[in-house]
């Protein structure tokens, strides 16, 4: 029940992320800013519109949002959160889930593919090239984290990680850490690898790539873009914010003020850096996998 909860929450609370970090990135600025639940109010009304489809386009296109969703809604389900352990957890689980991340994009990159779009194809290009270098450094991190729990599922990770597991281990988890950081800027399409506000086509990634979807398409994709931020925090959250007590409020009130920290961190990053140049994106992924592969060979040794 209590891992129910939670993961009801995250359905939830999801959106509620992206309207803090538009707010903080609204007080840098000195702007008012939207309303934190402006997100819920724009998936409403998007619901509430029509989709139009080119005739261009085949099932492949209507599809990627909808397994997109779906893929992000079951990653979910195997996400430890406050401390509890998710009953669906197995050996193995932490690369099901890097798969389901997979699996989104891939469907997302047919969907730009499918519409003939060149621009949606440069975008679809771009965004394959930085999940290549994405995704060894997650993998490499949880290769870190997996070994100094003894642990091979996301649930018993967390449970193996706690305030002394940084007193053993502290160099080898701020590396991961660092590298988780840009793991989760980069496939969240956040400052400084992507701008998810800007409109110029010689910059655009993410965005680029939805730009025909529409309605509920669209709907589906801003709730598992947000639902996929959820999912990457809750994991960066359960590695800086190790709190383990057995109790249920404890637990979950450090969580929550750890998701609330990280998105704050996320629009103060947003305001104070400039997006970096498209050529310059690899190196810090580059950077990513060299500080997860230094703390497996840390924690190796």
């Amino acid at each position: 029940m209590r891992w129910g909860i939670q993961a009801a929450l995250g359905m939830l609370l999801a959106p509620l992320l992206l309207g803090v970090i538009t707010r903080t990135k609204a007080f840098f600025a000195g702007r008012c800013g939207a309303p934190l639940l402006q997100p819920y109010y724009d998936l409403a009304k998007l619901l509430g519109k029509g989709a139009v489809y080119s005739r261009t386009t085949s099932w492949v296109f209507r599809a990627g949002p909808v397994v997109g969703l779906a893929a992000m809604l079951m990653a979910l389900a195997f996400m430890p959160a406050g401390g509890a352990v998710s009953p669906f957890a197995f050996a193995g689980d932490m690369l099901f889930v890097a798969g389901l991340l997979g699996l989104t994009r891939f469907f997302t990159i047919l969907a730009a593919l499918d519409t003939g779009s060149a621009f949606e194809g440069m975008g679809a290009s771009r965004e394959a090239q930085f999940s290549a270098l994405a995704e060894p450094a997650l993998l490499l991190g949880l290769a870190v984290l997996a070994k100094q729990s003894g642990e091979l599922s996301l649930s018993g990770v967390m449970q193996g990680i706690s305030a002394s597991s940084w007193g053993v281990v502290g160099p080898e988890l701020v590396l991961v850490s660092a590298a988780l950081l840009i793991v989760f800027l980069t496939e969240n399409a956040r400052i400084p690898v992507d701008d998810p506000n800007t409109h110029l086509e010689l910059t655009m990634i993410h965005e680029v790539m939805v730009l025909d979807h529409g309605g509920p398409d669209f709907a589906f994709i801003l709730y598992g873009s947000a639902i996929k931020l959820w999912i990457l925090g809750t994991l960066l959250v359960g590695l800086l914010v190790p709190v383990r007590t057995g109790n249920a409020w404890i637990d979950g009130g450090a969580f929550a003020g750890g998701m609330l920290a990280l998105s704050v961190t996320t629009g103060v990053i947003e305001s104070t850096m400039a997006r970096l140049r498209l050529v310059r994106v690899p190196h810090l992924l580059v950077g990513a996998i060299a500080l997860s592969t230094l703390a497996l060979i840390l924690v190796l040794r």
